[in-house]
């Protein structure tokens, strides 16, 4: 229901999740797990470390939100979907008390992993918030490390309009006694997070401040990086199959949340080359993982690229993105959803590129004539068009071989075409 109407489904209230736990045997404390929150990057994070663990060997639980083309993606093990026959299995078993408890989608589906990877008996799982932190569905598992990549502006009609204030809600993650690791450093944000873990005897590690991920080389399908620990080499030439510059943001974070949980986790301490494991999984996200909608081009001649940044400084990180890329002329297919102003988003965009607004085929999806509007008040101009097919359709015919066409601004625009 969220992810249909956005924040009417929204509830601020963990009683419905912790009485669906109990129901099912309190199947999120029978696997050990990473917690993932953060404005951006928590996918492409969870993500990596599924990709990696996947490839030491483990039977790895992977629970993400939201999904692109099948509510499956949600939940998967080792890569592989949760099948159609568990997911109708759960709400069979579970219909009568899930009628009294009316759990929201969220709920009801993030019972569905935890009980999903309880009986598939998983090795570990790497649980991604949805929205927030410490009212977050998820947010009653007892993890090994509590992972935030960074904080920025999303969701502040719920979450707070300060950066402190989304801080202090993704803080909600951190559990007394875990180590967290914070991806980013911020001025603003910094103290909040040094705060509670002090207060919760939470150690505490900033990513960026420990490790560096340095761009040595690229192919068609890879980056391949040299990482540096405290300004030392660490590893040198580690590829990551996935092209987005961005991605140097959240190695930082993956590197350093698998140097805190290898001595945590025992299978992992005993039995596994950590270097082996990183360098395989890293090498092939796309497969282990089953990772996709984040920088990917799903076309050549012209070449289409769409990535699901949706917020503030996603959108930023595109546009910088972009700017490095050769083209002769920017065709960018755009949509954005109702429930959030798009003024910010809309002044990053590129000024020469050429537009194709469109409305992502849900309810929550903003109209493409008043986004149109909106944008030519910022100097954007283009067309608004019925969908975001029709619009993608009107790219590739204006286009030229040596044309790029963008598709983005919402995770629903981008699922429409991948």
């Amino acid at each position: 229901m969220f992810q249909r109407i956005g924040p009417a489904a929204f509830k601020k209230d963990l009683s419905n999740t912790l009485a669906l736990c109990e129901h099912l045997g309190q199947p999120q404390l029978k696997f050990p797990s990473i917690h993932v929150a953060g404005t951006n990057g928590k996918g492409s994070t969870a993500h990596m470390l599924s990709a990696i663990f996947t490839a030491a060997g483990f039977r790895t639980g992977l629970y993400t939100s939201p999904h692109y083309r099948d509510f499956r993606e949600r939940v998967k093990i080792n890569g592989e979907l949760i099948s159609k026959k568990d997911v109708v299995r759960f709400v069979n078993a579970n219909q009568t008390f899930a009628d009294e408890l009316k759990p929201s989608f969220f709920e009801w589906t993030v019972g569905l992993a935890f009980d999903y990877f309880a009986k598939q008996q998983v090795d570990i799982a790497i649980i991604e918030t949805g929205l927030g932190g410490r009212l977050d569905s998820t947010n009653v598992v007892k993890p090994l490390v509590s992972v935030i990549t960074n904080i920025g502006y999303d969701h502040q009609n719920m979450l707070g309009e300060t950066l402190p204030l989304i801080a202090a809600e993704k803080a909600g993650i951190i559990k007394a006694g875990v180590p967290v690791v914070i991806g980013e450093t911020h001025p603003e944000t910094q103290c909040v997070f040094i705060e509670k873990a002090k207060s919760l005897g939470c150690p505490i590690y900033f990513a960026d401040q420990n490790y560096e991920t340095l761009a040595s080389s690229e192919t068609t399908t890879s980056v391949y990086y040299d990482i540096l620990h405290h300004g030392f080499s660490k590893f040198q030439n580690i590829e990551l199959n996935h092209l987005g510059g961005y991605q140097r943001s959240n190695l930082r974070t993956v590197m350093q949340t698998m140097e805190i949980v290898a001595p945590l986790f025992e299978p992992l301490k005993n039995n596994v080359n950590l270097e082996r494991a990183i360098r395989r999984g890293l090498a092939n996200l796309k497969q282990l993982s089953n990772f996709m909608g984040r920088w990917e081009f799903i076309n050549q001649k012209p070449r289409v690229l769409c990535d699901s940044a949706h917020n503030e400084d996603g959108i930023r990180l595109v546009a910088e993105a972009l700017a490095k890329i050769d083209f002769e002329q920017l065709h960018f297919v755009f949509g954005t959803v109702n429930d959030k102003s798009p003024q910010k988003v809309l002044e990053m965009l590129p000024q020469n590129a050429r537009y194709y607004f469109a409305k992502a085929n849900i309810p929550r999806g903003l109209d493409a004539e008043l986004l149109m509007h909106q944008a030519a008040e910022v100097g954007l101009t283009g067309k608004a068009y019925k969908s975001v097919r029709f619009a993608l359709a009107a790219a590739k015919r204006a286009a030229k071989s040596n044309d790029l066409i963008f598709i983005g601004g919402s995770i629903f625009v981008v699922a429409e075409v991948i």
